[in-house]
C-alpha cells in the first residue's frame, strides 16, 4: 500500500513510512497462501496469494497534516501468485490533494511495479520475503499538478514473520535507490491477533526517513480485517503521528477498503477453511 507523498519535499512512496524503536505494536502476517498481505497496514509481510491466485485491494487512504491534506480515492492494488512463493504486484492511487487557498490538484499519482518472493517458508515459525518494486514516472498532467513525481526509483525492502504464542509478528525494512532525488529509508514494526474467526485485529508503527529531509514521520495506527462474505473481507485502520501537529508530520491516517480474494485464476472466490 503506497500513501501520499508530502509536497514539501521530492515525493516519497508512503508518507506514513528517527526513533523508530519508540514502540511494537499491532498485522497479521500470514506466510502461507492466501495471505491477506499488508493492507490495511503499510508494513508489508512475507505472504502471497498462492498459484494462480488474486488479491486485489480497493481502498481510500487520506492522510491529513498542518497545511496539506491528501486522499487517495482509490488505492488500486493487485497482486497474482505465481506459485506458492513469488507474488506479483501492480499498485497505482488516484490522489486528490488540497492546500489552504489552493484550488485542489487530482490526478494519477506514481505506479508501482514489484515482485515478492518468500525464500524463508515458515521454518521453525519463521518466514521472510524480498519484494523490490520500480516506481516510474508519472503521468505528465499528474507531474504538472504536483500529485505524481518524475523520477524513477527502485524500492529493494525485507520481510520478516514470526508466531510468538497468539501473536503474529512482522517487521518490513527496506530503502529506496532514486535516480535524481534523495535516498529514503523505511522501516515498519507490526502484530495481529485472529480474535474471532472473521475478525483479525492489527496495528503497527511505521517510520519514513527521507535523507536530509524533514519531517520525518513516525506514525502508528490499529485496525483490523473483517471476513464478511465469502472472499471478501473489510480493511480499516486509523492512526497519526507520536509528534505535535505543529510538526508537519500527520495529524491523522486512515485506510478502508475490501480485499477480494480470488482462486483459480480468478474464476472463484476463495473459500476460506
Amino acid at each position: 500500500m503506497k500513501l501520499p507523498w508530502r509536497h514539501s519535499r521530492q515525493p516519497p512512496r508512503r508518507c506514513w513510512r528517527r526513533s523508530w524503536l519508540t514502540a511494537l505494536c499491532v498485522l497479521a502476517v500470514p506466510t502461507a497462501a492466501h495471505a491477506q498481505g499488508a493492507p490495511p497496514l503499510l508494513t508489508n509481510d512475507p505472504g502471497t496469494p498462492g498459484n494462480g491466485n488474486w488479491e486485489i485491494n480497493l481502498g481510500m487512504l487520506p492522510v491529513l497534516r498542518q497545511h496539506q491534506n491528501v486522499f487517495q480515492v482509490p488505492q488500486i492494488d493487485i497482486n497474482f501468485g505465481l506459485g506458492d512463493r513469488i507474488q506479483l504486484t501492480y499498485e497505482i492511487p488516484y490522489a486528490l490533494q488540497s492546500e489552504p487557498g489552493e484550488p485542489i490538484q487530482t490526478g494519477w499519482g506514481n505506479a508501482f511495479v514489484g515482485l515478492k518472493w518468500r525464500f524463508l517458508d515458515n521454518k521453525s515459525g519463521w518466514s521472510a520475503s524480498i519484494f523490490p518494486q520500480v516506481e516510474p514516472p508519472g503521468l505528465g498532467a499528474s507531474i504538472r499538478t504536483g500529485v505524481a513525481s518524475s523520477g524513477t526509483r527502485l524500492l529493494f525492502p525485507v520481510e520478516i514473520a514470526k508466531t510468538v504464542g497468539p501473536l503474529n509478528l512482522g517487521i518490513e525494512a527496506g530503502y529506496y535507490f532514486p535516480w535524481h532525488s534523495r535516498g529514503e529509508r523505511i522501516i515498519g514494526f507490526a502484530a495481529g491477533h485472529q480474535l474471532t474467526p472473521k475478525l483479525n485485529i492489527l496495528g503497527e508503527v511505521y517510520n519514513d526517513y527521507v535523507m536530509g529531509a524533514l519531517p520525518h514521520d513516525t506514525t502508528f495506527d490499529a485496525g483490523g480485517q473483517y471476513r464478511f462474505h465469502k472472499g471478501l473481507i473489510l480493511l480499516f485502520t486509523a492512526g497519526r503521528s507520536f509528534s505535535a501537529n505543529s510538526s508537519g508530520q500527520p495529524e491523522f491516517t486512515g485506510y478502508i477498503g475490501v480485499q477480494i480474494l480470488l482462486d483459480k485464476y480468478g474464476k472463484e472466490l476463495h473459500e476460506e477453511p
